[in-house]
């Protein structure tokens, strides 16, 4: 099978299974994942640990958006929701590059620099 379509099928399935997670994590626990989120990384627990370096993670992935489209406003828009949103925006962006870039790495990674 080919590589691209794995990929995409990946980040399909990830954005999908992500929104089904969150709808129902809404509706059982509510709007409240920042108190939860801040709370965990309080405690010194794994939990903790965990939420701290996905944090990092989120970071990293909205500022590479930001750089990769040279701080423009809406990439600094799209690199915010993706720093709270993760592969919820991160996903489909990385979709829409393999298609407009037609699955150049280079030019999905760097951009047109």
């Amino acid at each position: 099978m080919d590589k691209k379509l794995l990929l995409r099928i990946l980040l399909f399935s990830q954005t999908v299974a992500l929104l089904a997670y969150t709808f129902f994590a809404f509706q059982n626990e509510g709007a409240n994942l920042f108190q939860v989120f801040i709370s965990n990384i309080s405690s010194m627990t794994w939990n903790g640990q965990f939420n701290l370096d996905f944090s990092c993670y989120l970071t990293l992935s909205g500022l590479w958006i930001m750089w990769r489209n040279k701080f423009n406003s809406i990439s600094v828009l799209m690199g915010l929701a993706a720093m709270i949103l993760g592969i919820i925006v991160f996903a489909p962006y990385l979709l829409y590059l393999l298609k407009t870039e037609n699955g150049d790495l280079q030019k999905i990674l760097i951009g047109h620099r």
